[in-house]
């Protein structure tokens, strides 16, 4: 019997998946053979059609090629079915309703049903149709609505035989295919969840700037550039653009630009701070003083010639105005702005024409402009809404009730790329895809659906948060659980690398997106993760560690047509990311160490030396990948920040010298860091384990012995301590006998001795059992700890429910109230977690409740959550401060530098067992941890770990 892993397998090597979709097309057996034995397709287009779906045409004849080693024919007479010149073999007939006089005459002829699609905005259907004439029997045919309609579905057509949007901008290689076949299935696709569905292509100094320059010869951003971004957009299922904009103006630096995106299909705008299709760069250039109040004339003509420019190409106009360089502006308010919009309403009906409820326009309220329109600014109702994030990826606004109505709608811009505070992050892809999935979850269950735009940076290396943001963008009811992202995750790997080792590359690239999302590289430094508290620091190290063994393990499986992406997507993150954790925890050491004068303090300094030149060593290692071709992609800079902006170049961290010291004796440090040598607590339900360093001090070698009470185990009980190196320490693990500890509360000394000298340490040891039928989490050392996953009890209601989303937070998953179109909810009647947890310590406890850093994105509901131990009334904890919209909570910064918001209620608690008890009152709050503190946790930025559960 097959099992259900080895189906899966079967399927996804038997038939083409483009991530998700449905297949039209398999490598065993069909109905109609379009590749392999002596057939060889001929892909017939019309003339007639629009540019952008011959040009896809010509793709679709190559990316056979790339699978079979023979290209498709193509034929672009302007025929019907009547009249059509008998074609020998198979054929692939790919054509746009109205433009397409085979695909009509099909219609006509009831060939084809477009009933589904026909009036729909970008859908198409894929269909056999047999009998078709003399000398042409059978065809697979693509219809589409409208142009991208088409170019849609002949992409479906490329990516199911397994060709990669990325085989061009992440090098993925296309698995070869001896045969070819169509499936007998009507498929019909669309009209698209988002109608809008694009990137921002931002901060492109100093990477994709200087790799620009490099490959097209120092001129800028040509359609040489574009060409290849069209392309992959289309690809992705995408339809619009936002061009860089720093150092570039889109239709001037090369004129060929603007034409060229129309033909491609692409819809063109401009950044939120570039109104009416005219650059940054331009308004610096050509407006005079961007102010609206002194210079209002000039900006008027200067944006009309934007509009006169953009006439005739499919494009979405940016309404609105900033200061100059995506700044605030001092002389601008709701009134000034409320006249821009109205001028720019005349300017758009004056040079396109028509009616201007019908030109797509959108505003973008970024920032101090959301104050506006919370204030009472009036914005014309056929205006699309653009909601921003915080720029870290929190949405701080969505629609509500009253705008849900809106001709224009609402959309999204959000952002995975950011410059500014709390920290620049522009290096690599720090994203979590579980984080982008519940935020665009919500977006679009608030009806926030006009237009989904994403701030990508450098576009390399983002290629997969970028795909999983514009798959969710085309077809949201592929990802409307909370293991969407799980099963994405697997079909991408399947796509870019083969199914037989899909699951684990989604796994790799699960454990990356939760390891890097824990906190942007830019924001990290010696002091992030404990190196004494929880053996916090060394855990990370070792998850990192774990993560390119495995990565390394699976690339040196590869073919080595396959390892250069693997390289790009998979090993590379993971080797950069280890790298600076390498950096970092060793920094830590060598500083810590230094001050206690260990010898060994100068070989952890040597190890972050090596780390750092090891950052260097990787980027050179992707800039001479594929005889250069993505050299300066990793350009940027990330190491040495002491702002929000970033170092001119990678700065090493400081390092110490150990003072040497006089004495021959060791030294001795304790876990937890104690200058008192006080051991942290251990009971049946604590850590299994403790440590104690002994480490040398002076340039005279010594030895050390240990030993304890009889149920305290020392491994090693003695050692040899060298004079430098890591040698020179020796770190000793403790464990305890339990069954030989005195019942009660004692405690332990242990003796560390050299020579003549001695050190005590001592170790609370509290052997007191909990009762035999309690069943839940049991305080250790002062503290309870709970992945909120762990619930003892849940209860539902009739319209609510709870999810857990793995992966999600800094530890193991997130657990949310879904739908999100829920009303707001009442403990402590509605949906409750319930954690059965047992207590030796009386008092007052300290219960921190980890949160999402997600905003409030409806002023009228703010997210919250209640909170209670046993029968008592709930406490309701409003964890995110009620501010004006382009404001930021008080608690922002921390929220996005520690991914999470800790709030903290306090509660007065008895030993013995109790109930603690959790409610979501709004959808959108998602718990990541609870930790009850009697008064005994410690520095740490995971905290502690999760507690025993009997």
């Amino acid at each position: 019997m097959w099992s259900p892993i080895a189906l899966a397998v079967l399927y996804f090597i038997s038939y083409g998946v483009g991530l998700g979709q449905q297949s039209v097309i398999s490598f065993i057996e069909g109905p109609l053979q379009l590749a392999g034995g002596t057939a060889v397709a001929t892909l017939i287009l019309s003339s007639s059609d629009f540019p952008g779906v011959l040009r896809a045409g010509q793709d679709l004849s190559t990316d056979f090629g790339r699978v079979t080693g023979k290209n498709l024919t193509i034929s672009t007479k302007d025929q019907t079915t009547s009249d059509q010149s008998p074609t020998s073999g198979p054929a692939i007939i790919a054509g746009t309703l109205g433009k397409s006089k085979l695909i009509d005459s099909l219609v006509s002829a009831g060939k084809i049903d477009i009933s589904k699609i026909q009036g729909q905005w970008e859908s198409f259907t894929t269909t056999i149709v047999t009998d078709l004439m003399p000398g042409l029997g059978s065809a697979l045919v693509i219809a589409g609505s409208d142009k991208r309609g088409t170019i849609y579905g002949i992409y479906d057509i490329s990516e199911q035989i397994g060709v990669s949007p990325w085989y061009w901008f992440a090098d993925v290689p296309s698995a070869q295919q001896t045969n070819i076949f169509a499936l007998d299935v009507n498929k019909v696709q669309g009209p698209p969840s988002v109608k809008y569905r694009g990137i921002f292509l931002n901060d492109e100094q100093p990477a994709l700037m200087n790799w620009v320059k490099e490959k097209y010869g120092g001129v800028g951003y040509v359609s040489g550039f574009y060409t290849r971004v069209f392309e992959l957009l289309l690809r992705l299922r995408a339809n619009y653009l936002w061009p860089t904009m720093w150092d570039s103006m889109f239709a001037l630096d090369d004129t060929k630009n603007q034409p060229l995106a129309d033909n491609y299909g692409i819809v063109m705008g401009t950044s939120h701070t570039e109104p009416l299709m005219r650059s940054t760069k331009e308004q610096q250039k050509y407006a005079g003083s961007w102010d609206w109040t002194s210079n209002k004339a000039n900006i008027i003509k200067f944006l009309t010639d934007g509009a006169k420019r953009a006439k005739g190409y499919e494009s979405l106009y940016t309404m609105g105005m900033r200061g100059s360089g995506d700044t605030a502006s001092s002389t601008l308010n709701a009134a000034s702005l409320a006249d821009v919009v109205s001028e720019q309403q005349k300017i758009l009906t004056s040079v396109l024409g028509g009616n201007i409820s019908t030109i797509s326009k959108m505003w973008c309220l970024y920032k101090e402009v959301g104050g506006y329109y919370q204030k009472g600014l009036k914005v014309p109702d056929d205006i699309t809404l653009l909601w921003s994030d915080d720029n870290s990826g929190n949405m701080q606004r969505l629609p509500i009730p009253s705008e849900v109505g809106r001709s224009g709608g609402a959309g999204v811009y959000y952002h995975f790329d950011y410059v500014g505070d709390p920290r620049n992050y522009k290096w690599i892809n720090t994203i979590s895809y579980q984080k982008t999935w519940e935020q665009m979850h919500l977006t679009y269950a608030r009806n926030a659906r006009q237009i989904w735009v994403v701030n990508v940076g450098d576009l390399k290396p983002l290629e997969i948060p970028i795909n999983h943001f514009l798959d969710m963008a085309y077809d949201m009811t592929l990802h409307s659980t909370t293991n969407s992202t799980n099963t994405w995750l697997t079909q991408f790997s399947a796509l870019q690398f083969g199914t037989p080792l899909s699951t684990q590359i989604a796994s790799l690239l699960n454990t990356y997106s939760h390891l890097a999302a824990r906190r942007k590289y830019e924001l990290l430094d010696s002091t992030t993760f404990s190196i004494t508290n929880y053996n916090e620091a060394d855990i990370v190290l070792s998850e990192w560690h774990t993560l390119v063994s495995s990565s390394q393990s699976i690339y040196d499986s590869l073919p080595t047509s396959s390892q250069p992406a693997f390289f790009e997507l998979v090993l590379h993150p993971a080797k950069a990311g280890s790298i600076l954790y390498d950096l970092y925890v060793n920094t830590a050491k060598n500083n810590l160490y230094a001050k206690q004068g260990r010898a060994s303090a100068s070989a952890y300094g040597d190890l972050a030396t090596k780390a750092f030149q090891a950052d260097k060593d990787l980027a050179g290692v992707y800039h001479k990948l594929l005889g250069g071709k993505w050299n300066h992609m990793m350009d940027q800079t990330h190491i040495g920040y002491t702002s929000w902006q970033q170092p001119s170049a990678n700065n090493m961290p400081a390092l110490s010298t150990p003072a040497k010291s006089a004495s021959a004796s060791p030294g001795v440090f304790v876990d937890g860091g104690s200058t008192t040598l006080a051991l942290p607590p251990m009971s049946p339900y604590g850590p299994a384990s403790r440590w104690i360093d002994v480490f040398a001090k002076s340039d005279t070698a010594a030895s050390f012995t240990i030993s304890s009470d009889p149920w305290v185990k020392l491994s090693p009980s003695s050692g040899q301590l060298a004079v430098s190196g890591l040698t020179s320490e020796q770190r000793v693990n403790i464990t305890i006998d339990w069954s030989t500890v005195p019942s009660g509360s004692t405690t332990s000394k242990i003796v560390v001795t050299a020579g003549s000298t001695s050190s005590t340490v001592t170790l609370p040891l509290s052997n007191i059992l909990v009762p035999k039928d309690f069943s839940g989490f049991v305080e250790s050392d002062k503290t309870i700890t709970i992945e909120p996953e762990h619930w003892s009890t849940v209860t539902f209601s009739s319209d609510a429910s709870y999810a857990i989303i793995h992966g999600y937070g800094r530890t193991l998953s997130g657990v949310t109230l879904l739908p999100h179109s829920i009303p707001t909810q009442s403990p402590p009647s509605s949906p409750r977690l319930s954690y059965d947890i047992y207590l030796f310590t009386s008092g007052t406890a300290s219960i921190t409740v980890y949160l999402s850093a997600s905003l409030n994105t409806d002023p009228s509901r703010p997210l919250s959550y209640a909170i209670s131990i046993d029968d008592a009334t709930p406490t309701k904890a409003q964890y995110v401060p009620i501010t004006d919209l382009g404001t930021l909570p008080s608690t922002w910064h921390d929220g996005v530098v520690r991914n999470g918001y800790d709030h903290v209620t306090k509660h007065d608690v008895t030993a013995g067992a109790h109930v603690l008890s959790l409610w979501a009152v709004e959808p959108g709050v998602v718990f990541q941890r609870v930790v009850v503190d009697l008064g005994g946790v410690r520095t740490s930025y995971l905290g502690p770990p999760e507690s025993v559960r009997v």
